[in-house]
């Protein structure tokens, strides 16, 4: 675990909010200037606390209307298997998200379409390439919270 300080919580929660915002925005709310402040950003980016910077793109706005959950549960758990299970994920933009765990279900997927018949496209694609035991797929009515911030 990184040694954070109040100051670098700070900028990481400023970051975490929008990360677009200029360096000067940044320094005054955290209460340092510029260049203290881009020095520590500078540190927490080469040790791997700050990744990579994107754009949150509105899904419902861009056709992407529909999200699914999808549980997979597999009777196969050897090493070929989940390499082509994972290639298979890797390459499908579809998915958002994916968690193996720990329980009765093996896998589950966070899966982004513009409709059902989509999800069934992706659905066909995903069976013909890797075998799997048993498939759920739950349909989100409504998005109620959804945040990569993380709890400083």
């Amino acid at each position: 675990m990184a040694r954070l300080d109040d100051i670098d919580r700070k900028i990481l929660g400023a970051l975490q909010t929008d990360a677009g915002r200029s360096l000067d925005e940044i320094a005054k709310e955290v209460g340092s200037s510029k260049t203290p402040v881009w020095n520590r950003i500078r540190k927490m980016r080469e040790a791997g606390i700050i990744g990579n910077q994107v754009v949150q793109l509105d899904a419902d706005k861009l056709g992407f209307e529909a999200c699914f959950f999808v549980l997979i549960r597999t009777s196969e758990h050897d090493k070929a298997w989940q390499e082509a299970f994972l290639n298979a994920l890797m390459k499908r933009a579809e998915v958002q998200e994916a968690h193996r765990l720990a329980g009765d279900i093996d896998y589950i997927l966070k899966v982004r379409v513009k409709n059902a018949r989509a999800y069934d496209t992706f659905y066909q694609a995903l069976i013909s390439e890797v075998k799997v035991h048993n498939v759920t797929a739950l349909l989100s009515m409504e998005e109620i919270k959804s945040t990569i911030a993380l709890p400083l």
